[in-house]
């Protein structure tokens, strides 16, 4: 095969978009994504300006390729967008490099581009999403909460969410609403310990016009906005104990008084409650009142810390690392054995809250594409956690085999859902027809027959 086909069948497999261009900036090369991307043809490129072409906003002032053509070094991922073909603006990241002959002499350049429209649709979805789900679980701790969520869920009995700062109640909250016959009207959520006492009444009763200074308007409480929802109180042992008789009344009659009415309105919410605190211990040193209690934990689950469902960390650190990346446009592919050998040692008293945070960091700083143990934090890079090192390599060594037994999973069903058309499926699952193609024969997957279907 002759360089010139064999440097040809190359260009065509990636799919990234290339193209080449010679010293006078004319177009010599036009790969099959270069033509996907922009909508140009390739025969309607060859030969013209690449700017005539490619229309990007860095043409003018920031030429990527001029830049090389000028002082000989590459450039890399550098981003902007396009103009195609139907006047569609997409986003792209591009590279360039130096094309010289056998003598080294320059003759031109290349540059290559990346379509960026899923990321940054990808993007926004992640800048709007809520936190990672903590939803789905490896851990044993998890097995019986996650298998009474639904029935829980399905109810009208209020619920009581226990467990440590950080644990994810919130999102059990916000999970346990999704899963509700109340599914379509609001949720609401008010931390009682984050809102000073004299205004937490007003805050989740609402007002009439002129019940205080500067109560010019009638304004409805947290309780009217959850109505035909779910109203989520956190922390609610803070709740101060005059608070406590009001909410009971509304638990008991479904009806409550505005600040400055004399006229009960009627409540229609599902009450879901957390706290961090034994309410228990509370009751007995007069601070929360026995019979609230009884009616916020008709059904209580109890979440555990991060350090009893040490199999999720892995799980949770991948999906903390993929949205962080997307947001701060990183390309990072993972975390060093190293590093999840000190996640595993680590006791993580601030739990899934702290491992996000650290996850963030780690992300900010990082200069590689797989982050080492050196931008972890100071206390999980401590003397006293290196004890604990051979025991946390151990679990860190699976982490590997268990995640490209998800990997092989996840193809799989997504081949079966496409009947095995290997073009669909790598669409679908976001990658070039080459790299799944690797990938079936890597973990050895075999068409299915009917009679091999499960």
């Amino acid at each position: 095969m002759a360089q010139n086909d064999f440097t040809s069948n190359i260009l065509e497999s990636i799919s990234d978009g290339v193209f080449t261009v010679d010293d006078d900036w004319k177009i010599t090369s036009f790969n099959r994504a270069a033509e996907r991307i922009t909508g140009v043809s390739r025969a309607e490129a060859i030969g013209k300006n690449c700017f005539e072409v490619f229309k990007s906003n860095m043409c003018e002032s920031s030429c990527p390729l001029r830049r090389t053509l000028e002082t000989g070094k590459p450039l890399v991922d550098r981003k902007g967008f396009c103009i195609t073909g139907t006047g569609k603006r997409k986003p792209i990241s591009v590279s360039t490099a130096l094309l010289v002959d056998s003598s080294g002499a320059q003759i031109g350049g290349a540059e290559t581009f990346r379509d960026l429209s899923e990321l940054e649709e990808l993007k926004k979805e992640l800048e709007t999403r809520g936190p990672v789900s903590v939803m789905h679980s490896r851990s044993p701790a998890m097995e019986g909460i996650l298998a009474t969520l639904p029935v829980a869920a399905d109810s009208t009995a209020s619920i009581l969410l226990l467990g440590e700062t950080g644990t994810g109640k919130e999102v059990f909250a916000r999970e346990i609403h999704r899963l509700s016959p109340r599914k379509k009207g609001p949720f609401l959520a008010v931390n009682c310990a984050a809102i000073p006492e004299n205004l937490l009444e007003s805050e989740l009763f609402g007002y009439k016009k002129g019940a205080f200074t500067g109560a010019d308007r009638d304004k409805p409480g947290r309780i009217a906005l959850a109505e035909g929802g779910t109203l989520f109180l956190d922390e609610i042992g803070e709740m101060p104990a005059a608070l406590q008789v009001k909410l009971l009344r509304v638990l008991q009659e479904h009806e409550y008084e505005p600040l400055g009415s004399v006229k009960p309105v009627q409540a229609d919410f599902r009450l879901v409650s957390a706290t961090n605190a034994d309410l228990g211990e509370l009751c007995a040193a007069g601070k929360f009142r026995k019979d609230l209690l009884y009616r916020l934990n008709v059904i209580t689950l109890r979440l555990p810390p991060l350090r009893e469902r040490t199999e999720d960390i892995p799980d949770l650190a991948s999906a903390f690392l993929r949205t962080f990346a997307v947001r701060m446009n990183r390309t990072i592919d993972g975390f060093s054995p190293e590093v999840y050998s000190r996640f595993f040692a680590y006791g993580w008293p601030g739990n899934i809250r702290e491992l996000e945070n650290v996850v963030e960091r780690m992300v900010v700083l990082a200069d590689e594409s797989i982050i080492g143990k050196h931008l972890l934090p100071e206390e999980l890079r401590s003397p006293a956690l290196a004890a604990k090192d051979a025991i946390g390599s151990d679990r860190s060594a699976t982490v590997a085999s268990v995640r490209e037994q998800a990997e092989k999973e996840c193809i799989e069903q997504a081949l079966c859902e496409h009947s095995w058309k290997r073009g669909e499926t790598a669409a679908a699952l976001g990658m070039d027809k080459a790299t799944l193609w690797r990938k079936i024969k890597k973990y050895g997957i075999m068409p299915r027959t009917p009679d091999s279907a499960p």
